[in-house]
């Protein structure tokens, strides 16, 4: 095997691998307030705003 061919299977390789970590971080269990999770913030005591007309 050529020099070429081997750069071309390494980048190509990367390139799977790089595609495959951002599906797999898109499916993840996130984590954090971020993910519209129920993180344990109390907002029983926060009063409303008034309406605005």
């Amino acid at each position: 095997m050529d020099i070429q061919k081997v750069l071309v299977l390494l980048v190509f390789l990367l390139a799977v691998a790089y595609v495959g970590r951002m599906i797999y971080r898109s499916f993840a269990k996130k984590s954090g307030c971020g993910s519209s999770c129920n993180c344990g913030i109390d907002f029983s005591n926060v009063e409303p705003k008034e309406k605005l007309k």
